[in-house]
């Protein structure tokens, strides 16, 4: 067996069931869970029958490429969204099964194992997908601590220089999973001159940058081009339709960027078998042509927002985010307390920060802190937030 998947480390939905093992939820209340950053909204009509219309597709191989078709759409709506030149559809776009999958295979084809010791660094928390893909990829992972006093940025000096010497890539989430913080182009223009100075290439997960309020977030492949970086060298962005379109199941999204990079990435799915389904091309091509169905999906969540931040902001230290469809809040107690009593008292379902995060530099970044993923129906998150705020009330005259 390969021994780098001894070093990989359970999920965190794993380490919940564990802490919940132990506890019986109070059955007065229904279970809600805010747990998962699994969208729950409805799945738009047109995208359904985008899907069974065009069944036909089962019947021939899909080419790991993809159609011309989905890639022109996906260069199109990129230039729509970033107001950016098209990228070149047959060198610069690359559909793929949802960015998680992409994630995972990138640092595979990327990490050179011949060099001593190659690094990975990620931000901290983070989506464990980024380590696991380090690890099995004969790489590091470092971390880069995100913390509320620095507005949850990326600090490159907590790193030393010997490190950033071996980094060959590092992941970056903008909107961020779980902050929600927008890099904006001072932090990109920061991060291309590293990559520049040592050579690694960024991994850009961009899955939730069409979830936000009113602004839409800075993309990575605009930040370049307003750097002067039409090239996107050593830049590769990772998108999906899972939460801009509510289909979690269909699996497609795109990887886009450096030409050079993508044309190996392209070589080593080839031999990894990832191929889209015509299917799920014909789908992807409606849903990317689409933005009415975009902007309702914003609504739900904006409602959301601002209802559960009214309910909760006078017991808990509790803001809107940049951007994403989480809230990442402090907890009066340790998180893995807070979250276990929460479930056993009131039915509600919440991740303790620490299970998203590693210790780096000292500490925890994620330690008393709780992810609430706003993903339910209007009704049933306003009914969590209540749920919650009665806790920390009751929580509050016991300390």
């Amino acid at each position: 067996m390969n021994p780098d998947l001894n070093r990989l480390q359970p999920y965190p939905f794993q380490k919940l069931a564990a802490l919940f093992r132990a506890v019986t939820p109070n059955k007065d209340f229904s279970a809600i869970s805010l747990s998962i950053g699994e969208p729950k909204h409805t799945t738009p009509q047109f995208i359904k029958e985008a899907l069974t219309d065009n069944l036909d597709g089962l019947a021939s191989y899909p080419t790991t490429a993809g159609s011309d078709a989905l890639r022109s759409t996906i260069a199109d709506w990129l230039s729509r969204r970033y107001c950016i030149p098209a990228p070149d559809f047959k060198t610069q776009v690359l559909p793929v099964n949802g960015s998680r999958e992409a994630l995972f295979a990138f640092a595979q084809t990327v990490i050179d194992r011949s060099k001593p010791d190659p690094v990975v660094v990620c931000p901290n928390p983070f989506y464990q997908i980024y380590e696991g893909a380090a690890f099995l990829a004969g790489a590091t992972p470092c971390f880069l601590n995100t913390l509320p006093e620095d507005d949850y940025a990326l600090n490159f000096s907590q790193l030393p220089e010997a490190v950033w010497q071996r980094t060959q890539l590092i992941y970056v989430c903008s909107p961020g999973n779980p902050t929600g913080h927008v890099m904006p182009l001072t932090e990109w223009k920061t991060l291309f001159e590293m990559s520049d100075r040592y050579g690694f290439v960024i991994a850009s997960d961009e899955c939730y940058s069409e979830i936000y309020a009113d602004t839409p977030p800075l993309g990575a492949m605009e930040a370049a081009q307003q750097l002067g970086r039409s090239d996107y060298r050593n830049l590769v962005v990772f998108s999906s339709l899972s939460k801009r379109s509510n289909v979690p199941g269909m699996r497609s999204g795109f990887v886009a960027g450096d030409a050079r990079v993508i044309e190996k990435f392209a070589l080593y799915r080839t031999y990894h078998g990832s191929a889209m389904n015509p299917v799920i091309q014909a789908a992807s091509i409606a849903a990317w042509n689409d933005e009415a169905h975009v902007a309702e999906n914003r609504r739900l969540y904006t409602e959301k927002f601002a209802r559960v931040v009214e309910i909760l902001k006078d017991v808990l230290p509790v803001s809107q985010p940049d951007a994403a469809f989480y809230l990442w809040i402090r907890t009066p107690i340790s998180d893995t307390a807070f979250a276990q009593a929460l479930y056993r008292d009131y039915n509600v379902t919440v991740l303790p920060g620490s299970f998203l995060a590693r210790s780096a530099q000292g500490i925890n970044p994620g330690e008393n802190f709780v992810r609430l993923a706003l993903v339910a129906s209007v009704d049933e998150t306003v009914e969590a937030a209540q749920r919650i705020a009665k806790f920390c009330r009751q929580l509050a005259s016991s300390l």
